[in-house]
């Protein structure tokens, strides 16, 4: 065989697989055998093996998952991913209907989809082929995810829609597939995901691509982003082209043409749901005319044009065993209660949330009662009520120490406070907590120094304040468990490579309390140096715009301890960075056209990109923001603005167009 019917077959046999993967995950209908479909992939790997300048990005063998990659890169959302309004009953639903009512006057109807319990992403297609994923992050910013998504045998990696198309779904883990996973983890004595969706979204953001593949995800399409020439009137149109494209939309989605048939539908599906092979936790109900959504438009968090009905949380009776006290990383004492194992919403819960001593005291809780407990948000355990009628004379009150558990020092009740804490500082609990909080994501992002080597560290006397972690010795490090040459390799790179982070990293990780991460970047821009904010005084905090009263006590006082100067100077002598490296207060230029002004970016930029013309406003002094009200003063419009531009010209906001907007930041 020549290169050219090599190349030729390869073509052939990638067009015959992926129309296998098609019929087998899409419309669960195989027209072929197991054994014939192994065939020819092993047909089409022999010959890639030898031919592989003819191996294609659309090729069934590229789905197992590629080299490991070092990190994701950030994807920008031309078009913002935003969540949904939440309705709880039928009265929220009507309530929706009526305002969707108020805001068109044609007659609504209304496509109901079941609300997948998974990861929502996105999926680019350039001249039909899939070029890149997407988590939606926050909305406006995502990590490419696309090596990971490309494994997923229900996305195809090739569509005959030639234009520039991105689609969007959501990911998740069928319950056959959990099952599965959580098997093999336990096997390994690994710890068991917690339900499916967790499980979905690790197995996206693993580094690991091949990870990935192994978990068998699906996938349910349920609208568009980006499209550059969509022909289509209506979202359940959408539907019917996104499934015509070959994608895998949910067959159980229903056009209702009053709210009544969307309650009957809700109903349905509150019922229904155990037996369907996948978690759901709601329906999403939207309008479908594409130009009442435009009509319609958006709030700043959501659009006017759907809402997400929720399930009621699953409640299910166990039994009260004891109650476990944990100390926080500011000495907050919580209780928890040890419950008899009982299966809510899907997976095994064994302990629920208690808050505190006032809660435990209301509810009446005693030991050995049995209790109702749920999920909040299909997330959290808690403890709903006693169940008085089951009490047998059995039970025991519950009292709180007066002593903490970790430590046995004196406990605490702080004026307006409801919680019991230890202020001992060097009590291990919190000594621990606080290692833990400052190695973390938002602080100081060291990784691979997680929760679980943090408490190995701490057991093994090796760390005790947070500069001991920049003295850890290479040997120290190789006796601890599951830490060989090269993950001991990596973690010393992170720790040093986090000495260079910028100062409001450093305060965020130092907990100091009411101080979170939005404040500990206010800080920072304000003193700029560690030194000048350890020099302010309640006065000087206080004059800081966001920080209030207590945030300005708290830090005052946290800077005044001779212990913490003692650490500042220890963490600055190690060669940790005490200086904020983000755009300085002087930097922002001073009476502009933009100074103080509020600025609103809408439809496609020519040359700029939106976080470029976001960049250089907020240079300017402006603040962009995602919605138009009577407060905005600048609408930049690009190409195919929608419902911002009509609400900015309804409102009288000033408009300009990309070019009026290149000519100021020119000058």
């Amino acid at each position: 065989m020549d290169k050219q019917q090599a190349q030729e077959k390869i073509a052939a046999l990638t067009e015959l697989l992926n129309q296998y993967n098609f019929e087998y995950h899409v419309l669960d209908k195989p027209s072929v055998p197991d054994a014939e479909y192994d065939q020819k992939m092993q047909e089409i790997r022999a010959l890639e093996e030898e031919y592989p300048e003819h191996v294609t990005p659309e090729s069934p063998t590229q789905r197992v998952g590629g080299a490991p990659l070092e990190g994701f890169k950030k994807v920008q959302h031309n078009i913002p991913m935003l969540s949904l309004g939440n309705a709880f009953n039928e009265d929220d639903l009507r309530d929706f209907e009526r305002r969707a009512a108020s805001g068109t006057d044609s007659k609504l109807s209304f496509v109901c989809e079941l609300k997948i319990d998974g990861l929502a992403v996105s999926l680019t297609y350039e001249n039909g082929k899939f070029v890149r994923g997407a988590t939606r992050g926050d909305g406006t910013t995502g990590e490419d995810i696309t090596s990971n998504l490309r494994t997923i045998k229900s996305i195809p990696l090739s569509i005959k829609e030639k234009e520039t198309i991105e689609v969007r779904g959501e990911a998740f883990m069928p319950h056959k597939s959990f099952l599965a996973l959580n098997e093999r983890r336990e096997k390994k004595e690994e710890e068991p995901f917690a339900n499916p969706r967790n499980a979905a979204a690790g197995s996206l953001r693993q580094l690991d691509p091949k990870i990935a593949a192994s978990r068998n995800l699906d996938i349910f399409l349920y609208g568009v982003g980006d499209w550059e020439a969509e022909p289509l009137s209506s979202h359940s149109e959408r539907l019917d082209y996104l499934k015509e494209l070959g994608f895998k939309t949910n067959p159980e989605w229903k056009k209702c043409e009053t709210i009544e048939e969307v309650i009957d539908y809700v109903t349905h599906w509150e019922t229904e749901r155990p037996n369907l092979s996948y978690e759901i936790d709601g329906i999403v109900i939207k309008v479908d005319s594409l130009d009442q959504q435009e009509e319609l438009g958006f709030t700043a968090k959501s659009p006017r044009w759907a809402i997400a009905y929720k399930f009621p949380a699953e409640e299910v009776m166990t039994t009260l065993h004891d109650i476990e006290l944990s100390v926080g990383r500011t000495g907050v004492i919580t209780p928890t209660a040890i419950l008899e194992a009982v299966k809510v919403a899907g997976t095994t819960v064994k302990r629920a949330s208690l808050h505190n001593e006032d809660l435990i005291r209301a509810k009446d809780i005693k030991l050995g009662d049995t209790v109702v407990i749920k999920k909040a948000g299909d997330i959290i355990p808690e403890v709903v009520r006693v169940v008085e009628e089951k009490r047998t004379g059995e039970e025991k009150d519950f009292r709180m120490p007066e002593h903490c558990p970790a430590c046995e020092s004196e406990l605490v009740r702080l004026e307006e406070e409801v919680a019991l804490r230890c202020i001992n500082p060097n009590c291990p609990a919190q000594l621990k907590e606080g290692l833990i909080h400052f190695v973390s994501r938002n602080a100081m992002n060291i990784d691979g120094l997680g929760e679980k080597v943090i408490i190995q560290l701490f057991q093994e006397r090796l760390i005790h304040t947070i500069a001991d972690i920049y003295r850890l010795e290479r040997e120290d490090l190789l006796k601890l468990e599951r830490m060989g040459e090269k993950s001991v390799d990596n973690l010393q790179r992170a720790i040093e490579v986090s000495k260079d982070n910028s100062l409001e990293k450093l305060l965020f990780g130092l907990g100091i309390r009411f101080v979170g991460a939005k404040a500990a970047k206010t800080l920072a821009t304000h003193f700029e140096t560690m030194e000048g904010l350890m020099r302010a005084g309640y006065e000087d905090l206080i004059g800081v715009d966001e920080i209030g009263d207590k945030m300005a006590d708290s830090i005052a006082q946290y800077f005044s301890e001779e212990e913490v100067i003692d650490l500042v100077k220890e963490l600055a002598d190690i060669g940790v960075n005490m200086t904020y490296k983000g755009p300085k207060k002087q930097d922002v230029a001073e009476d502009t056209i933009f100074s103080g002004k509020t600025v609103v970016l809408t439809g496609k930029m020519e040359i700029l990109t939106r976080p470029e013309a976001k960049a250089a406003i907020e240079q300017l002094g402006g603040s962009v923001t995602g919605s138009v009200s009577k407060n905005t003063d600048y609408v930049i419009a690009g190409e195919d603005a929608g419902s911002k531009l009509d609400k900015a010209q309804k409102l009288g906001v000033s408009i300009w167009n990309e070019q009026q907007l290149r000519e100021v930041l020119g000058k």
